[in-house]
Parts: C-alpha cells; sequence; structure tokens
C-alpha cells in the first residue's frame, strides 16, 4: 500500500496482520480450507481473530497425530512428515474435498483454495531450530485451474511459542500475496517479511506454478531470495527446477566449482572433469553418494554493479545444459562456503578452483571483519574434512606453468601455506588440458561483443550454438 503525501512523495505502508487477515474475510468470492501439521492451527487462528471469518474458513484442521494423518493423506515412502511431498499431497488432497462437498452450483463466484503447513519447531533441548514446508492451492477464477506457491522455511527463534506466531504471520503474508499480488511475483516473494524480520525464519526455497505464473522463471525468484537477505544460498537442478539444498546436500560428498560462468569455457569443464576424477579416487569419497554443484557467488553477478537478470539466466541456461546443478550464494570468503556445506553433511567436502581464486583465500584483507583474523577463517576452512583442487595457470608474461609448487603468496602466509599442503589438503590437478589454458571468459564476450570468430572453440561442445541460438550473452549476428 501507498499513500501520497505532500510533494509527492509516495511512502509504503505495510498493512498489519490482522488488516490484511480482515481483507480477506470481507472478499466474498475467497473461500478454502486450513490443514496445519506440527505447529499448532497459528495461521487459520488470525483469520478466526480478525472477524468476519466464516465468509473464508470452509475447515479448519490440524492432524497432528501421526496416525490420523496418515489415515487422511497416506503415508509417505520415507516415513517422514515434514516434506515437500506431504505439503503437496495435503494441498491437493483438501482442494479435491472442497469440490466434492461444496456444489458450484452454490457457489458460482468462490475462488476455492486450500492452506498447508507442515513444520517441526525447535526441539526439548534446542538444539534443532526446526523447519517446515508452507504452501497455498489456490484459483483466481472459478472456471481457472488451480495455481500453486510452495515454501520451504528454516527457524531462527529459540522458542517455541514464537516460532507458532512467526509461522502464522508468515501464512497470512502468503495467503494475501497470492490474492492481492499474484501479478508481481517479486513484490509478494518481499511481502512474506511483512510484519516479520529475516533473524526470525529463513526462506531457502520457493516455487511459483499454476496459468497465472507460466510466465514465472523460478530460478529468478531463487535468485530474489539471495538478493534480498532471505537465504544465502539457493540451488537449482538442471531442468531449472528449486531445489532445496539442505535435502539435496544432506550427508553427501560435495564437490563445488566457483566461477562466473560467463559463459562456462573449455577450462571449467576441464576443470570439473579432472577434479571429479581425482576427488572419486579419495577413499573417503563414494562416487554414488557424491552432489556436485556449479557455485556462482552474488558478488560475481553484481561484478558490473546493478545484477543483470537476463545474463544470470544466460548462464544458469548454459550450466543446465549442461547437465550441472547450480548454486547462487551470498558467500563471498571460501571458509563460508564450507561452513554451510558442514551444516548438511560431515563428509568429505571437495572445492575445485584456480589459482587466482586459491592465492584470494591467502590474502590477509578478506578477514578483517573476523577477530582472529586469517588464522580463524583458515581454521574454519582447513578443520573440516576439505580438499582443495588446483587447476593450473599459464603466466601470460612469462608462459610459466603455475601449479602449487610455485605458488607464490605472501610472505607472512608462506609457512601456513606450506603447512596446508604438506598436509595434503592442496593437491594439484592432473592431465588438464594445456592446449586450453589461454581460454578465458572475458576474451569470448570480448570476441561474441565485437562480433568476431574463434570464441567457438573456446567453449564445450554445443554450447556456441545455444548461445547463437538463443542469442546470449548479447550475440547478434
Amino acid at each position: 500500500m501507498a499513500v501520497t503525501l505532500k510533494g509527492d512523495k509516495e511512502i509504503s505502508i505495510i498493512p498489519t496482520t490482522k488488516g490484511k487477515s480482515l481483507r480477506i474475510n470481507l472478499n466474498e468470492n475467497i473461500y478454502g480450507t486450513f490443514s496445519e501439521i506440527g505447529a499448532g492451527q497459528e495461521t487459520v487462528r488470525n483469520f478466526f481473530r480478525s472477524g468476519g471469518s466464516s465468509g473464508t474458513i470452509a475447515k479448519a484442521m490440524s492432524a497432528y497425530d501421526k496416525d490420523f494423518s496418515d489415515a487422511i493423506y497416506g503415508m509417505e515412502d520415507d516415513h517422514r512428515y515434514v516434506t515437500e511431498g506431504r505439503l503437496k499431497k495435503m494441498l491437493k488432497h483438501e482442494i479435491r474435498l472442497m469440490e466434492q462437498r461444496l456444489s458450484r452450483d452454490k457457489h458460482p463466484n468462490k475462488f476455492f483454495f486450500s492452506y498447508a503447513n507442515t513444520v517441526a519447531t525447535i526441539d526439548f533441548a534446542k538444539q534443532f531450530k526446526g523447519h517446515g514446508w508452507v504452501g497455498i492451492r489456490f484459483q483466481l477464477d472459478p472456471l481457472e485451474d488451480y495455481n500453486e506457491i510452495v515454501l520451504h522455511l528454516r527457524f531462527k527463534e529459540t522458542d517455541g511459542t514464537l516460532q507458532q506466531e512467526t509461522l502464522g504471520k508468515l501464512g497470512v503474508n502468503l495467503i494475501y500475496g497470492a490474492f492481492y499480488m499474484n501479478d508481481n511475483p517479486k513484490d509478494l516473494l518481499a511481502s512474506l517479511y511483512d510484519n516479520l524480520h529475516k533473524d526470525q525464519l529463513e526462506i531457502d526455497m520457493i516455487n511459483f506454478s499454476g496459468p497465472r505464473f507460466m510466465y514465472v522463471d523460478n530460478r529468478l525468484m531463487s535468485l530474489q531470495l539471495v538478493k534480498n537477505g532471505m537465504t544465502n544460498a539457493v540451488m537449482f537442478d538442471s531442468n531449472g527446477s528449486n531445489l532445496l539444498p539442505a535435502h539435496v546436500l544432506y550427508k553427501k560428498n560435495i564437490l563445488a566449482l566457483r566461477g562466473s560462468f560467463r559463459p562456462v569455457t573449455r577450462v571449467n569443464m576441464d576443470m570439473y572433469e579432472n577434479a571429479k576424477k581425482q576427488f572419486f579416487g579419495e577413499k573417503k569419497v563414494e562416487e554414488e553418494n557424491t552432489k556436485i554443484v556449479f557455485e556462482i557467488t552474488l558478488a560475481n553477478l553484481r561484478s558490473e554493479g546493478k545484477i543483470n537478470e537476463r545474463d544470470f539466466l544466460d548462464r544458469a541456461e548454459l550450466l543446465c545444459s549442461l547437465g550441472q546443478n547450480v548454486m547462487i550464494t551470498n558467500f563471498q570468503e571460501y571458509y563460508k562456503l564450507v561452513e554451510y556445506f558442514s551444516e548438511f553433511s560431515k563428509f568429505r567436502i571437495g572445492l575445485a578452483m584456480g589459482v587466482e581464486s586459491l592465492v584470494q583465500i591467502f590474502d590477509e584483507k578478506y578477514y578483517r571483519n573476523l577477530s582472529g583474523g586469517i588464522l580463524e577463517a583458515f581454521g574454519k576452512l582447513f578443520f573440516k574434512d576439505l580438499k582443495i583442487y588446483m587447476y593450473p595457470l599459464k603466466d601470460k608474461e612469462t608462459g610459466e606453468l603455475i601449479t602449487s609448487e610455485n605458488l607464490k603468496v605472501h610472505p607472512r602466509m608462506i609457512e601456513l601455506y606450506k603447512f596446508f599442503k604438506t598436509n595434503g589438503k592442496l593437491i594439484d590437478i592432473k592431465n588438464y588440458d594445456p592446449e586450453i589454458l589461454e581460454v578465458f571468459s572475458r576474451t569470448i564476450l570480448e570476441l561474441i561483443a565485437n562480433s568476431k570468430k574463434g570464441w567457438e572453440e573456446m567453449v564445450p561442445e554445443g554450447i556456441a550454438d545455444l548461445i547463437k541460438s538463443r542469442k546470449l550473452f548479447g550475440y547478434s549476428r
């Protein structure tokens, strides 16, 4: 809501939770069910309290007992209850009941909806803060198919009652956004934190689907989550579908490659293939239990100022075409990335990188915000079961090949560097292709921008055709 003041200056006024609930209740066309498992009926309570709820609430329930829940929605194959699959079953089941039990002759103008959540709040020992799935399935026209918004949250508060209240407000924001902000998904996404603070919860995955969201690219919605500070990392697969990092990386060996991938080059893929072979050769690594991630940092996306969404999608398009999982993070420092991975897995982690990236790891300026400086960062980085695989660099001026054996770091870092190298934490990538060492993304971009040939041989097979056919990175010939 915007209010115009003197001088034509507009300021935004966020509606209260009660105000949002009441507006929905007073809309005679919105009618649906609430099914909430795991934290009480916190969302529907807001609608009961605001008044006029009889025109909105067809049913409110909490199948809290697992046997009751299984009897209603069926048992999950993995016997878990706080999952995306469980939430979607709840949403579809409740809509199906609405359609069966309510006559369209009696309710010709009603927009049916089902809201659901399945969550686990903080445990008694307060070691696990909790998480959950929240979603809504809804119509915007009685004759139109259903739309759906599904999200995953992680609680940050350390009090169960506060978590319940937070969940209730989030639910109201989601329902309000679905009906009143569906024409602008970015604003809808931002509104999920109305009357909430980012210290209360993290939203680390969201998916939009249905006829009103046909134009929405969920990868862009993932980018918005990181850009808006709602989470520090998001992930999507080769089909462009958003993934929950906690689920994908849970108890897995992880190999991550950070880069600009603007565009992805033969060097990137050579680094990937060889690092993968060496990583799989480790005794502690099981190939079938490994996840490989191509990571792009938000700082990289902002390298030319404001984030260019078209440029981001161009990069994502190419990586997805190569069958890769892509992660967008807000972790400029590698130790933060490793700490994040370690939240989900205690298994071995591998980082594949070039010489320039490794030199940055040993640069003290990146750790001035830490009280313990670079030693604290290195403790966090290398205390984990971590291996770094370094791809060589050919010096432009001398033609010398730079590896871990002759890499120059700051004099104060020499002994620290030797310590981690001799302890097997730093490994040179073997069997690299010496013919492509002078291939760089920026060179390819310059050739494309100037409509010159020669860049096609610098990218993996099939990538040049994609760039040309889809006019990526400004290709115009």
